[in-house]
């Protein structure tokens, strides 16, 4: 464990999307600055005290920002391996760059959460067509192939309902290493969001119940409409895979519900979309909960005491936040990036629906 950071400590952040600026937002509510590390453009550069822009493979630029950090962290999954090894041998990184192995790839992933004893949907490698018969067989159908690396709000994904459709749903991947899974009939999706700190403490949020739209999340609501057991169990699981790889910081961990078990979907080694609803409904949300494990301090309470609604803006569906604004009901957040395109998101609205009993 390192010492706590005292105020006035940097905070590197790689990557400068949305979650890196509410990230360096909560930073600086505790005093800490934030130097973000971003390759392209960098809402979170507009609220951060410094920004770096250069590729992941320029060394002078990686160990310029490690030098003027006190801790690094990041918003997202998909950096390179050589550069988080370049950052780790100068400073700290939390969480350890042994989750992103786990994570960035599906098939990693999945045989890691099959031996902590949890229940994943089947599964089975495709490294080619000559693959499919065997796998599909394993996962049975339908099945959703998707790439093992870099997919993420539905991209990246194919659908197979039947063995003529296979090839070309493969083909669809541009010949990406991939995995099959089979559809899981579920009840309900929820996401736990869970931390933990530099001292093993841990601390759970509620989970909370997802829709999606067209692969991209619409909506949170707190509390899912869930049996008070099968709430422990998720926080539960939660809890297992955080002290597994001995994390560091907060982490999404998605589940469905089915009528006889929860089972695991993916883990975001990351501060989530699913949890901005913390930011309405707990005193400490889950940006503040991340700086605080990461920095060496103590987690806060992430009991939540109100009932929430969270709801993603995205593309031009951006343009309702004003009237949303009027709302005395719903806190707004805006993302601060120049374009709405469709199926980006641009900001999300918190909606208290009543206190938390």
């Amino acid at each position: 464990m390192t010492d706590p950071l005292p105020p006035g400590s940097t905070v590197g952040i790689l990557g400068g999307g949305q979650l890196g600026r509410m990230l360096a937002m909560a930073a600086a509510r505790l005093g800490l600055k934030t130097h973000i590390f971003e390759p392209g453009p960098a809402p979170a550069a507009d609220v951060a005290h410094r920004w770096t822009q250069a590729p992941y493979d320029d060394d002078a630029a990686l160990d310029a920002f490690a030098a003027d950090c006190d801790v690094i962290t990041f918003e997202f999954e998909n950096i390179p391996a050589k550069a988080l090894d370049r950052l780790a041998g100068a400073k700290p990184i939390f969480p350890r760059p042994n989750a992103l192995e786990v994570s960035q790839d599906r098939l990693t992933e999945k045989r890691f959460l099959m031996e902590q004893g949890l229940s994943t949907a089947p599964f089975a490698p495709i490294d080619g067509p000559v693959d499919l018969p065997e796998a599909l067989a394993a996962t049975g159908l339908p099945a959703i192939l998707k790439t093992r690396r870099f997919g993420y709000d539905g991209k990246g994904q194919a659908r197979v309902t039947d063995m003529d459709g296979a090839g070309a749903a493969l083909a669809e991947l541009n010949g990406a290493p991939a995995i099959a899974e089979g559809v899981v009939p579920f009840l309900s999706e929820i996401s736990v969001i869970a931390a933990r700190g530099q001292d093993g403490q841990v601390a759970v949020y509620d989970p909370g119940e997802n829709v999606h739209v067209g692969g991209i999340l619409f909506t949170t609501t707190v509390p899912a409409a869930l049996p008070a057991r099968r709430r422990t169990d998720a926080v539960l699981i939660a809890s297992r895979i955080l002290t597994a790889l001995d994390y560091v910081g907060v982490m999404g961990v998605e589940l469905f519900v089915t009528p006889t078990a929860l089972i695991v979907n993916e883990i975001a080694p990351r501060v989530h979309n699913s949890g901005h609803w913390t930011q309405a409904g707990c005193a400490v949300d889950q940006f503040e909960q991340h700086i605080r494990a990461v920095a060496g301090w103590p987690l806060g309470d992430g009991t939540r005491y109100a009932d929430v609604v969270m709801e993603n803006l995205i593309g031009d569906d951006v343009a309702r936040a004003l009237t949303a604004a009027a709302d005395p009901h719903i806190q707004v957040h805006l993302y601060g990036k120049a374009e709405a395109r469709p199926g980006r998101k641009m900001g999300h609205l918190n909606r208290i629906t009543g206190p938390a009993p």
